[in-house]
């Protein structure tokens, strides 16, 4: 990444718009590790979109039988 191309980041309500969950649930993630990753900038939270994008593609899958490159685990304790 270049100075010309600073990366975006969006706090949680708006992180959990753009993959489709609730904030509450990106916030679970968050504690469980099973999210994606993210930053603390003071006392905010906040994750790039260019990694909320490859986690969710981490979950790509063309078919039932497909097993995919990754896993997105449920939002749940002892997963991570």
């Amino acid at each position: 990444m270049t100075a010309a191309h600073p990366p975006r980041y969006l706090r949680t309500p708006d992180a959990a718009r753009r993959v489709g969950l609730s904030p509450r649930t990106l916030e679970k993630h968050r504690c469980y590790g099973t999210g994606p990753s993210y930053r603390k900038l003071g006392g905010r939270v906040v994750y790039a979109i260019d990694e909320l994008d490859a986690w969710v593609e981490l979950g790509r899958r063309s078919s039932t039988s497909d097993p995919g490159v990754g896993t997105v685990h449920p939002a749940r304790r002892g997963l991570a």
